[in-house]
């Protein structure tokens, strides 16, 4: 009969060991093979835990305000307002973490708790954000889906008693896996999660993300379908002039986000300044006035608003009215978000910057009927602007317009006009709302967007100029004696450069080539036979070499190696061997310090 090879005969090597010693070995393997089908599991519960957050804001909605809510019907301002008065009370004596979008509490999560997120807030997350926007409060379903992810990522893991690193991980792939469902757009979730939420990546939590993010797609669209979001003509600028209109919805978005900014970073700190009885009130003061602009006339502001995305791509409204849901969109977003309504930020950002779009894209219909652009893809370019000046995702937010419609000829105008109203964004709010609102929370999280735009420093940046002596390594003992006493005072000379035979480098103190040409002390052979003086400089030498450095490399990389060497050479890459400068200790700590003032 068969039998499987046991462990010792696939790897003879454990025969030798102890099993303490093989259990060190096998574990981390084992760990890493469950580490990747745990991303797809995670996909999969997080799609469906998404697929049901959905289902039931739109249950909820259709419940609390009917299928087509209308203008000067009660309702719409009665259930906002008892819905919030419902959830602040929910908020402040069962789920105290659920308040905020989610983004920043998963940063929280990764960064302060080892990525640890409660099951409770998972079920407060899922419950009042669904009562949130299914009663009408102006928020969107994508950002608490992230954390919902994140949270059944971290409780996954906690229950398989991961290891600490490990749990750290496993919140940004429930992360993407959540938003990806969301939106069902896994590149944009992926491209997400690593600028806004970890802000770097390695070949292991890539992967782990992406199988993660495509997992929870797969769940999604077999509920959904495989069509994206919003459908648009395909564009053909046949016209260059078109681009300046483009242009011009990126300054218009690059400074209404500033106004959206603005706002939030205004109210929301007034807000929770107020005494702590207040909390209970003002998601309900929210509800009601949110309510009040559905009751009089805008009922489009109200929840996520993708329906009324939709009508605006399909010229269903005129100019003047789409600037007035663009401006109270902002009005009700930030009501619902500074009074501690949890919701997310994703849907007013992209309803805001489709209206914006669809007003340019109409008033350039009316005055340059020339150009042969859509209002839906003005529409469409819109909502990437916005999303890149406010978020400020600038990647992720050329990827999102770009799966979101299934249209890849947008891709020239999304990148010109996400630019620019990105570049806007930072010249007038340096901080982004983002990290704006941790600094109001009393966190210390890290910038994504200066690590993005740290400039890191390299070894050229602390090079100096070659002034060390430089000797020849295929030189005898003899000859490096009479080429040593060219140097008026060798003592006054701390370190030589060898240039050895093998075109690599050795960096010899004074003491070591003095012990070196010493036929009582050489410094490799503490026995030389006789004659040691013919024997060239880099046989005595032995193996060792100086490692090998590039102008190109980051300045850290030299830091390990000043215990062992007092002075680095830094060759070319193109020359093998040949001098671009050399660095001291002392030199890159001077280049930090200059970096730091």
């Amino acid at each position: 009969m068969d039998t499987q090879p046991t462990l010792v005969e696939k790897d003879p090597a454990l025969a030798n060991i102890g099993d303490e010693q093989v259990i060190a070995r096998i574990a981390p393997l084992r760990e890493e093979r469950i580490f990747l089908l745990l991303s797809i599991f995670i996909g999969v519960i997080s799609g469906l835990l998404v697929v049901s957050f959905r289902m039931a804001i739109e249950w909820l909605s259709v419940l609390l305000l009917g299928s087509s809510p209308n203008p000067h019907q009660p309702r719409l301002i009665i259930v906002p307002a008892a819905a919030g008065l419902v959830i602040a009370v929910l908020t402040r004596y069962v789920f105290p973490k659920v308040r905020g979008s989610g983004i920043n509490q998963t940063k929280a999560a990764l960064y302060i708790s080892n990525g640890y997120i409660s099951f409770r807030t998972v079920i407060g997350k899922f419950l009042l954000s669904a009562l949130a926007i299914g009663s009408g409060h102006s928020l969107g379903p994508e950002d608490p889906s992230l954390q919902i992810g994140a949270g059944v990522a971290s409780l996954i893991s906690r229950r398989l008693g991961m290891s600490k690193e490990k749990l750290r991980i496993f919140a940004p792939i429930g992360a993407a896996a959540g938003l990806a469902a969301a939106f069902n757009a896994p590149i944009s979730a992926i491209l997400f999660v690593i600028e806004e939420v970890i802000g770097q990546w390695s070949a292991a939590v890539l992967g782990s993300i992406v199988l993660s993010a495509i997992s929870s797609v797969v769940v999604a669209r077999s509920f959904w379908g495989s069509e994206p979001m919003f459908r648009i003509p395909v564009i053909d600028l046949r016209d260059s002039r078109e681009l300046l209109a483009y242009a011009a919805l990126g300054v218009v978005g690059g400074f209404a986000s500033l106004v959206f900014a603005k706002s939030l970073s205004y109210l929301r700190p007034k807000l929770r300044s107020l005494p702590p009885w207040s909390q209970l009130i003002q998601p309900a003061l929210a509800g009601l006035l949110v309510g009040s602009i559905g009751f009089f006339g805008l009922t489009q502001v109200m929840g996520a608003g993708y329906e009324a995305i939709d009508q605006a791509m399909h010229s269903q409204f005129a100019w003047r009215m789409l600037l007035l849901l663009a401006i109270f969109k902002i009005i009700a977003t930030t009501l619902s978000f500074s009074s501690g309504t949890p919701g997310g930020m994703f849907a007013p950002t992209l309803f805001i910057g489709a209206m914006l779009g669809a007003a340019v894209g109409t008033f350039e219909k009316l005055y340059f009927p020339h150009l042969t652009g859509s209002i839906g893809s003005y529409a469409l370019v819109g909502m990437g602007v916005l999303f890149a000046a406010f978020l400020r995702a600038p990647l992720t937010s050329v990827f999102m317009v770009l799966e979101v419609s299934g249209n890849y000829s947008i891709v020239l105008p999304v990148i010109l006009a996400n630019t620019i109203a990105y570049l806007i964004s930072r010249v007038l709010q340096p901080i982004p709302i983002l990290e704006q609102f941790t600094h109001q929370d009393g966190l210390d999280l890290p910038s994504m967007e200066e690590l993005r735009e740290e400039s890191n420093l390299h070894l050229e940046d602390a090079m100096q100029p070659v002034t060390a002596p430089v000797l020849q390594g295929s030189e005898t003992i003899a000859e490096t004696l009479r080429s040593l006493a060219q140097y008026e005072d060798i003592r006054s000379t701390p370190v030589f450069l060898i240039h050895c035979s093998d075109g690599l480098w050795y960096a010899a103190t004074r003491e070591e080539l003095e012990a070196l040409s010493s036929s009582d002390h050489p410094i490799t052979d503490p026995h030389p036979a006789p004659g040691f003086e013919a024997h060239t400089l880099s046989e005595r030498l032995g193996p060792e070499r100086t490692p090998v450095l590039f102008p190109d490399l980051p300045l850290s990389s030299a830091l390990p190696h000043f215990q062992r060497w007092p002075l680095l050479p830094v060759t070319n890459r193109a020359m093998r061997g040949s001098l671009e400068g050399t660095v001291t200790l002392q030199d890159v700590l001077n280049r930090y310090q200059k970096q730091k003032h």
